[in-house]
């Protein structure tokens, strides 16, 4: 389809969450978008033109429908870029990006620590099933990183904050290397949220996110973003990966995460506020044996994360606390606002254990390998939240 130019991109953040994208409906005047469940639309009289495989015409849902495109336009203005395909989820998006730019011989390196379908696709997929060179690499050593990438290198894959230890990798820093070397760039966004971190911004080629999280924001709808201003890139994209390897969002889940994306920006505001007070009491918590939260002066990254994410520090904290698997688990069964369960990003708090048994432990740094938590703020009183933190862990007797 072809791209519209965004009336508003010259305002505000949330002003763009609100209206770009939005427009009458032609046939009632609505003030909202409807929802189309068509899997076909109308060909035109002449098929002689038609490529069945493209985008560039409504035809049929896997080719794009128009909720989707219409998502499209929201998503590419909240990073401030050219373009964006929505797909089916935000590990169905990663994995179009690596299947239409990695072939066979390629090197790819991506982070020690990073989110579990990153490393299947590259631990055991992509080298074993299509022999891509894959090199795992401690993203926040840029001398590691300048060690691990050669002239041969396809694709450098970072995420900032990364999932789940909460560290920061400095983007810019890894674009000029991998740059100087050949190499793309892209990140994963996730964690941080277009509101807070724009990649695009400090040259990367790129940028990743899970639409099921922060921007959907209310736990009821899958999808995933790719955004960058290689037009020509996403076009095979588009080709290759939507409609070939058949990705496509339903239409149904592009309305529902379209709707929630207008209140992204406050919604994002309030979880930045929560999140650093959440962090701060933590940090002064007995028992609590680290903090892993980029707005704390403490952290490692505070300056690094200051210079890069430019409203707030996000909504995932990482902590450990003195314990063991069972007593975080029954920790984790305790809390009455704090909901124990997977996923990140709503608007109710979600608390998840990163137990001793996972099988990339020793990948992250030694203070995450006993008691780690991963933290997902809501939009709870941050009140209620350390209240509700604090009576668990007495629960467990700490």
């Amino acid at each position: 389809m072809s791209k519209k130019e965004n009336r508003y991109k010259d305002y505000g953040v949330a002003t763009q969450a609100i209206h770009t994208g939005t427009d009458y409906d032609e046939e009632t005047g609505a003030v909202r978008r409807p929802l189309h469940m068509a899997n076909s639309f109308k060909l035109p009289d002449d098929l002689s033109q038609v490529n069945y495989s493209s985008t560039d015409l409504l035809m049929y849902s896997r080719n794009g429908n128009p909720n989707q495109h219409w998502l499209e336009e929201k998503i590419a203005a909240l990073h401030g870029a050219d373009d964006a395909i929505v797909l089916a989820s935000g590990v169905a998006a990663l994995h179009a990006l690596f299947w239409t730019l990695l072939k066979t011989g390629d090197k790819v390196i991506y982070p020690k620590v990073s989110y579990m379908a990153v490393y299947r696709m590259f631990h055991e997929l992509f080298n074993r099933k299509f022999g891509v060179d894959t090199v795992m690499v401690d993203m926040t050593d840029l001398d590691a990183v300048k060690k691990a990438i050669t002239p041969g290198t396809r694709l450098v894959h970072i995420e900032t904050p990364d999932n789940p230890t909460n560290r920061v990798t400095d983007i810019e820093a890894i674009v000029k290397i991998a740059h100087e070397n050949g190499a793309l760039v892209s990140v994963d966004n996730t964690f941080a949220s277009p509101l807070n971190q724009k990649p695009l911004k400090f040259g990367a080629d790129f940028v990743v996110e899970s639409l099921t999280k922060f921007i959907n924001g209310h736990g009821d709808a899958q999808g995933g973003a790719i955004i960058s201003n290689d037009l020509e890139t996403m076009d095979r994209i588009r080709y290759e990966a939507q409609v070939n390897v058949g990705s496509v969002i339903s239409p149904f889940n592009a309305w529902q995460i379209f709707r929630g994306s207008v209140t992204f920006p406050l919604r994002m505001r309030q979880i930045n506020t929560s999140s650093q007070e959440i962090a701060e009491w933590l940090e002064q918590r007995d028992n609590v044996t680290f903090v892993s939260y980029p707005g704390l002066k403490s952290n490692a990254s505070h300056a690094l994360a200051s210079r890069q994410m430019e409203n707030g520090y996000g909504g995932v904290i990482s902590f450990g606390i003195e314990a063991d698997d069972k007593a975080v688990e029954r920790f984790c069964a305790a809390l009455k606002v704090v909901t124990f369960a997977v996923s990140l990003g709503h608007d109710e708090s979600l608390i998840f254990p990163q137990p001793s048994y996972d099988e990339r432990i020793d990948l992250y740094p030694e203070e995450f390998r006993k008691g780690f938590i991963r933290f997902s703020v809501g939009l709870e009183e941050p009140e209620d939240i350390i209240a509700d933190l604090d009576q668990a862990l007495k629960t467990i007797g700490l």
